[in-house]
């Protein structure tokens, strides 16, 4: 069973998030998933704009597709590993880790020689030419 991969680079900006989406969206739609992209787009936001938040650095999406699964992998510079934290009810962020956890069928995180990677997979529907 072969994979697609992509991966693209994104500077540490708050533009980043809004790219990231963009791309996977772009990605996802190639690869005849756009059905399956907008929990991806989403989870996609959230770890980036954590990386970009709390490594302060250069953040690297990537994207495998393997069968029926979705993987989402974004890596940055800090070796620090994401937590949970319980949000407040007047706190604007803490969440993005429950979206993940909610939404996705599985996800971790793992350091690097460099940082770490957070990663998410999702179940997608298979390209609309492969059920034909």
């Amino acid at each position: 069973m072969s994979a697609s991969l992509a991966s693209w680079t994104f500077s540490p900006a708050a533009v980043s998030v809004h790219q990231a989406r963009n791309a996977t969206r772009a990605q996802l739609a190639d690869w005849g998933l756009q059905h399956g992209c907008e929990f991806a787009e989403l989870l996609v936001s959230e770890l980036v704009t954590n990386a970009i938040e709390h490594a302060r650095g250069i953040v690297r999406l990537t994207l495998t597709a393997v069968g029926d699964r979705l993987r989402c992998e974004v890596e940055d510079c800090s070796p620090r590993l994401p937590r949970h934290r319980r949000a407040l009810d007047d706190d604007e962020g803490s969440r993005g880790l429950h979206l993940v956890d909610a939404l996705s069928s599985g996800w971790g995180s793992t350091r690097t020689s460099s940082g770490k990677v957070v990663w998410f997979e999702l179940p997608v529907p298979a390209p609309a030419a492969a059920i034909a």
